[in-house]
This record gives structure tokens, sequence and C-alpha cells, in this order.
């Protein structure tokens, strides 16, 4: 199983887990219900499904005994067991619901799984298909440019990670929040509130300046890391401190030359996606 991810169905957010042993997604059945109909909030959405399992209990049906349960970012933020189903137990879930979008979700369904096996035999599509959403969504070129860095300097610390033994999901989220915490004095859950974000990825609500210097922290922790060779959990908690502290030098630095603070409360929403680089970067600098 690989970590979970997001993906966008008409704005909004499903979440997913790729299977690379079965190469099969397990999508959130909530989200997919909740998309479907049109509920405002998780909590709906769960009660709508609760609601359906009973009646599709009554009929039978042998979905319920094959849907699995795995951990997943709740709206609060923590990870909790939510249900999940894979295409096609989704695509037997969604026959039952009466939507509009049901067709529509159907061939979403067939063109993520396309797409995900394309992605495997050429990882470039994955970084292709993820600048063009950022578009899609409005963001700018000097913020994509920042993002797309990040995402690549992401991968060569958890590869740095997994040499020195750090298991995924809790202590991948623990190095990540003391890094985060080191740079800007925020962990990553403060800083979602701060926001005012739940389940939204906090990398894509934050300014261009604090992309950057997430992306510095990063690269920090990712060279410390290689040169210091720490083993375990502890040792590994000493490198994400050095390579944050990094990132606090320059922003500090940073917030003195400007006045103000760094750490912005802005979003993706408020801020104004095509607004949302406040500096612009000369490319031949």
């Amino acid at each position: 199983m690989e970590k979970n991810q997001i993906l966008l169905f008409e704005e909004k957010q499903v979440r997913n887990v790729w299977d690379s042993e079965a190469e099969k997604f397990w999508f959130s059945v909530v989200d997919v219900i909740g998309i479907l109909t049109d509920q405002p909030t998780q909590r709906g959405a769960t009660f709508y499904w609760s609601k359906l399992k009973e009646r599709l209990s009554a009929e039978g049906a042998e979905l319920l005994t094959n849907c699995q349960q795995l951990k997943m970012e709740a709206s609060d933020g923590k990870m909790r067991l939510t249900d999940v189903a894979d295409t096609e137990q989704i695509l037997r879930i969604i026959q039952s619901i009466p939507s509009k979008k049901v067709e529509p979700l159907k061939r979403w369904l067939a063109q993520v799984g396309r797409e995900r096996i394309d992605e495997m035999m050429d990882p470039e599509q994955s970084i292709n298909r993820a600048i063009e959403n950022y578009r899609r969504l409005g963001y700018s070129e000097a913020w994509i440019k920042e993002r797309i860095k990040g995402i690549d300097v992401r991968k060569a610390l958890t590869d740095e990670w997994d040499k020195s033994g750090i298991k995924q999901g809790k202590e991948y989220a623990i190095l990540t929040s003391i890094i985060t915490k080191q740079w800007s004095g925020k962990t990553v859950q403060e800083y979602k509130e701060f926001k005012n974000l739940k389940k939204e990825n906090l990398r894509d609500n934050m300014t261009l300046d604090e992309i950057a210097l997430n992306t510095l922290a990063e690269v920090a922790t990712a060279t410390i890391s290689k040169k210091k060779k720490p083993k375990g959990l502890q040792q590994s908690i000493d490198v994400a401190k050095r390579g944050g502290n990094v990132a606090k030098v320059a922003r500090e630095q940073l917030e003195k030359e400007i006045g103000q603070s760094v750490i912005s409360s802005e979003n993706a929403h408020t801020l104004g996606q095509n607004e949302i680089d406040l500096i612009e970067y000369d490319d031949e600098e």
C-alpha cells in the first residue's frame, strides 16, 4: 500500500490509497457518497452510507462482506479508520444511489485507474498531470514551479527516511510536523488550523514564500540525513530539527527585511489562487 492521497472529482476531494501489489485503488466510500448526494459534511455522508449499508444488507448484497477499512485523514486532521472500496465495489455502490453524477463518476473512475497504470510505466506523466491540475485550479506558474520542486524534494527526503528505517504513516507524520514546527513555529496541525483548513493539503494552501521555505527545510533535512546517516526515529528527529532550523534562519532574515511575518493565514480560497505568488522571482536571477 502507498500512503493516502487526494484525487479531485469536480473540484471535490476523494481520499484514496493505491494498492501497488494488487494494482488497484481503494477509495473512501463516504467521500464518493458525499459527492453523489451533495452532502455538505462528512458526517452527512457517513449517515447516508450507514443507511445504505442497512438496505444493501437487507437485500443480501455480498458487497458489504468485501469492503475493507483503512486509516485515512478525517476532517479533524486525525487518521481514522474508514470504509474503503475498490473500483468494482464503488461502481456497485453508486448504482444504488439516484444521482445525475453517476455516469460522470463512472467515467472518472475508469480514467483514474488508466492514468495510474500509465504513470507507473512513465513517472513523468504524474508530474505533468499534477501541473495541469494546478493550472486548472488557477494557481500561478511561479507557484506551480515551486510546488513541483517541493514534490521532488519530498520524494528525496522520504527516500532518506526509508534508508534510516522510518516507517511510513505515523513516523513520517511525526518528522514532517517537527520540520514544519522548527521553521514556521507551528506543527502541521497548528498550521492547518491557522489557515482554517480541515482535510485540505497544507502545501496546496501555502503562499509562494511559505512553500519555498518548506522546500528549503526538507532539502536541508535530506542533505543532513545523507551526511549523518541517522538510524531510527530518535536520530532522525534530531536531523529533522537541524534541517528545519536552516529554513527558520532564512525565514527570520526575510521577515527582518520585509518587516512582517511570512507565515500567512491565507489559503487557496481566501488568497485567490492567481494571486498566490506574492513575490515574483526572475528566472534569470
